[in-house]
């Protein structure tokens, strides 16, 4: 018989023990796998009746990869005292739950954690006990801690990335060192920037906790690079502590984060009142433009504005309630009674788009019933009409308080402008990027409107020159109604609007309208681009004063004596509309 060489000794000796060296390594995670090939439930079930303590905590610490809902629910059942276990003649243990209520004799049915099937003695009889019959399945603050730590890992792991990152800036707050291997794990496989960022945050912020000077270091430079607002207290924190320690270095390091964070805070401070300004000033325009046409074109001071407003808001909600269990109201006496479509989801989120022209179209037939029954009797009598629209804007709310009660109806928002977008800690909500979009096209519609079709030619004949436009064939009572039935219109899309970013009550319209008749006169009586500019500078000069006073009213107060100021100088406002008319 022919012997090995020598060398090939060597080398299986080599391998031999390199397995020997590595096979420790790969149990626990031969054994994870193994276990997570079973159900979660059957893992529970067998940690539950196991009395060795470090296996029941090794069963646990296993389910670190199973289905993290299966996992979340049988914890929370045996932690709450809602498992319990059942021991046969022969000395077996099974974990079951209580099912439905106790019989009379205060006996429950029994169902296994393991199978969720009923727990049936030898002759296939099912078992019932009372729960003095049975064990309490508890748990002491060890097991819990593992429990906890397979909780946090598959939240760390979860497919959905708002859990995910959740998770993940819980664990930096921790400053646990030992979840430190996890998170830069972790790191190195996620893809989702947002969760790549706040995992490094989450690293840095662990770090800071580390028992060396140059890593706590480090980590601090790193976070003020960041811009870290989150850290700004923990950094804080260590560097009270390096000063009593001496560590000058480390105090000077913190030092300079926190200048880095605070000159981050400032511009995101900054970008978030530029934001709130053009968002506050787009509705002022959503609110205006109406008012800019039946105001600046027609002449007409119409007081009832923010009540068309309302109008808006109402139909808004009124469809709401369409959509979902229909509308059930007792005005004046009268039960009114129509069943919705009880839609939920996707189906209930289209209800915002079938409201917006139905609040415009709601809006422009009151304005049509108002021009036709008061506004067209007192046009060129601006105090008569002032004191007759200020009437019906009585009138209205009234009647708004009367069909609707005297307390705010709640709109609730659509799941597309619920949310937000966050960009370098600056938050973009999606209802008032949605109101900014919506202002631009309002403004782009009104504008092709008025210079694109045959409607706005005849509205600027009359309004610049009514008698000859009269002369020349042009039915111009029509033309008034029209062009304060399509005002009216734009004050119910600024309704519709104002029902997403708050309650939606008798006196909303009455928050806007001197905001509104300011945006207008400002900006030129008449004159759209006007609106749009004397909007946007309002809004953003009532923002950045709020942001810099941080008072409120102070900071209105000093936006409307500045605008007492610049009527004073220019009285025709930013754009002074020019026309040949003689009367």
């Amino acid at each position: 018989m022919r012997l090995a060489s020598p060398d090939k000794w060597i080398r299986w000796s080599r391998k031999v023990l390199y397995l020997w060296a590595v096979l420790p390594l790969l149990l626990p995670v031969l054994r994870a796998q193994t276990s997570a090939a079973r159900p979660a439930r059957e893992i529970i079930a067998e940690a539950i009746v196991t009395e060795d303590t470090d296996k029941q905590k090794e069963l646990v610490a296993s389910l670190a990869g199973a289905d993290p809902d299966e996992v979340t629910y049988w914890f929370a059942k045996w932690k709450e005292g809602e498992i319990y276990t059942h021991q046969d003649d022969a000395g077996t243990s099974t974990a079951v739950t209580l099912e439905g209520g106790p019989d009379a004799e205060e006996k429950y049915a029994l169902a296994t954690v393991a199978a969720g099937k009923p727990l049936s003695a030898a002759d296939g009889v099912a078992i019932r006990a009372t729960k003095d019959d049975l064990y309490l399945a508890d748990t002491d603050s060890g097991l819990r801690k593992v429990m906890k730590g397979v909780t946090d890992r598959l939240a760390l792991s979860s497919a959905d990335v708002a859990k995910r990152l959740r998770a993940v800036e819980d664990t930096g707050f921790e400053q646990d060192p030992a979840k430190l291997p996890l998170l830069e794990d972790l790191l190195k496989s996620e893809q989702n920037g947002k969760v790549k960022a706040a995992l490094t945050q989450a690293i840095a912020i662990t770090k800071l906790r580390s028992e060396d000077l140059a890593v706590r270091k480090a980590a601090v430079e790193e976070l003020g690079k960041m811009g870290s607002i989150a850290s700004q207290d923990t950094i804080k924190t260590v560097k009270s502590e390096a000063e009593a320690a001496g560590q000058t270095e480390l105090a000077d390091s913190c030092n300079r984060a926190l200048s880095e964070i605070a000159a981050h805070i400032s511009r995101v401070n900054t970008a978030g009142t530029l934001f709130r300004g053009i968002s506050l000033g787009s509705i002022l325009l959503v609110v205006a433009m109406g008012l800019a046409i039946t105001f600046g074109l027609m002449g007409v001071i119409n007081m009832a504005h923010g009540e068309l407003i309302a109008v808006g808001a109402y139909t808004t909600y009124l469809v709401q309630n369409l959509f979902s269990t229909g509308i059930h109201m007792s005005p004046f006496g009268l039960k009114i009674d129509i069943p919705g479509m009880n839609l939920s989801g996707t189906g209930w989120d289209c209800y915002f788009l079938v409201a917006i022209p139905a609040s415009f179209l709601a809006a422009a037939g009151v304005g049509l019933l108002l021009e036709r029954g008061i506004i067209r009797f007192l046009y060129k009598r601006p105090l008569e009409s002032l004191l007759a629209t200020w009437g019906v804007s009585m009138v209205m709310q009234q009647l708004f308080r009367m069909i609707f009660g005297a307390n705010n109806v709640q709109v609730g928002s659509p799941s597309f402008l619920s949310g937000n977008w966050t960009v370098n800690d600056v938050i973009f909500g999606w209802n008032r990027v949605f109101v900014i979009a919506f202002a631009g096209l309002i403004i782009f519609l009104t504008w092709a409107v008025l210079t694109k079709t045959p409607l706005g030619l005849l509205i600027r004949a009359v309004m610049q020159n009514r008698s000859m436009a009269a002369c020349m064939g042009v039915r111009t009572q029509r033309v008034n109604m029209m062009t304060f039935a399509f005002g009216s219109g734009l004050a119910g899309l600024a309704g519709a609007f104002l029902s997403q970013l708050g309650n939606v009550g008798p006196n909303l319209g009455q928050n806007y309208i001197v905001d509104s008749f300011m945006t207008v006169v400002v900006g030129g009586v008449g004159n759209i681009m006007g609106t749009v500019i004397s909007a946007i500078g309002i809004g953003m000069s009532d923002q950045s004063l709020q942001q810099t006073l941080g008072d409120p009213v102070t900071g209105k107060i000093l936006v409307l004596g500045a605008i007492i100021l610049f009527l004073q100088w220019k009285p025709s406002g930013l754009f002074a509309t020019r026309s040949r008319s003689l009367d």
